[in-house]
């Protein structure tokens, strides 16, 4: 018999944008979070640093470079340590998710790109307006800081 519960659509190829976030974490055990800009899709939402990576680039390669380029702070690669990640249709595109926890970098993160940046405990991402692929990574990440 069928399986009725998944629609056509749902199993047809589609395009994969893979996308790389930071869970960066002081010595406090709180996690930063960017505002996005006005202008951009889901403009005023928190979410994780980080950004798409390129053809071809490694997915740590594509973080370092997106937290260098968004937040001012020099990563090593060997500091990601892949924690969780998401699954998330986007229309005719599907967003895979790649979330790292960071303990360590040098310079101070500033946004060069966002609205504004806040350092929040796990808990309180809750209640924060997430993009919808990065709100099941929250309690994951509670768990792991």
């Amino acid at each position: 018999m069928p399986d009725s519960s998944h629609s056509d659509s749902e199993d047809k190829p589609r395009e994969i944008l893979m996308v790389v976030a930071a869970a960066l974490v002081d010595g406090d055990g709180r996690v930063l979070v960017q505002q996005r800009p006005p202008g951009k899709p889901m403009a005023g939402l928190w979410e994780f640093p980080g950004g798409k990576v390129d053809p071809g680039e490694l997915p740590e390669a594509a973080l370092c470079r997106e937290l260098e380029e968004e937040l001012g702070i020099c990563v090593e690669r060997a500091c990601l340590a892949p924690a969780t990640f998401a699954s998330e249709s986007l229309g005719d595109r599907h967003l895979l998710l790649l979330l790292y926890a960071l303990r360590k970098w040098s310079g101070v993160p500033q946004a060069h790109h966002a609205t504004a940046l806040k350092w929040v405990r796990p808990l309180e991402l809750h209640r924060l307006e997430m993009p919808p692929a990065d709100k099941p990574l929250i309690g994951l990440l509670e768990a792991l800081i």
